[in-house]
C-alpha cells in the first residue's frame, strides 16, 4: 500500500475517531477500510507510539484519540506512520555513470527539495478539524460504519 493511501486512509479513520463517543474497535476499523484488523492495529501502533492513540482493552474498549481533532495536523500524521518518502517519484539509476542522468537528478532534487519543504509547511498548517470544518455541513454529521465498510 503506497504512503499516500495509508496517509489518507488514516486521516480518515482518525476524523471517525474524534467524531465517535466511543472507542472504536480493530475490528470496526478494519471494516471501514475494506482491510484485516492486524494491518490496522499494525498501523495505529505508530499512531499510539506518538501518543495520538490510546488502546483500551476489554469490553467497550478499542482505540481512542488522546486529542482533540484541532491537535493533530496531517504532518504529524504522516510522521507517526513511520519513514518515507513525501514524494512517489525519484531520481533514474538506470546509467548512474550518465553524465547527464547525473545533472537531470540533481536538478530534479533540488526541485523535490523544494516542493516537500511547501508540502511540509501546508500539512503542519493543517488539522484534522481543518478537514471536519471543510467539510459540506451534512456530511459533518456523525457517521457510522457497516460491516461491509464506509455508511454515512
Amino acid at each position: 500500500m503506497s504512503r499516500d493511501y495509508r496517509l489518507s486512509r488514516m486521516l480518515h479513520v482518525l476524523i471517525h475517531m474524534g467524531q465517535s463517543e466511543k472507542a472504536c474497535t480493530s475490528q470496526e476499523i478494519a471494516a471501514m477500510l475494506n482491510t484485516n484488523p492486524v494491518v490496522v492495529r499494525r498501523t495505529l501502533a505508530g499512531l499510539r507510539d506518538q501518543g495520538y492513540v490510546m488502546s483500551e482493552k476489554g469490553h467497550g474498549g478499542g482505540w481512542r484519540l488522546t486529542r482533540p481533532l484541532d491537535q493533530i495536523t496531517l504532518l504529524d500524521v504522516h510522521r507517526a506512520l513511520g519513514p518515507g518518502a513525501l514524494f512517489a517519484i525519484g531520481p533514474s539509476r538506470d546509467s548512474p555513470d550518465c553524465l547527464v542522468e547525473r545533472a537531470v537528478n540533481a536538478s530534479m532534487a533540488d526541485a523535490f527539495a523544494r516542493a516537500e519543504a511547501v508540502l511540509i509547511k501546508e500539512l503542519s498548517a493543517r488539522t484534522l478539524a481543518d478537514i471536519v470544518d471543510g467539510m459540506p455541513h451534512v456530511a459533518r454529521r456523525k457517521t457510522h460504519h457497516g460491516s461491509r465498510g464506509h455508511t454515512p
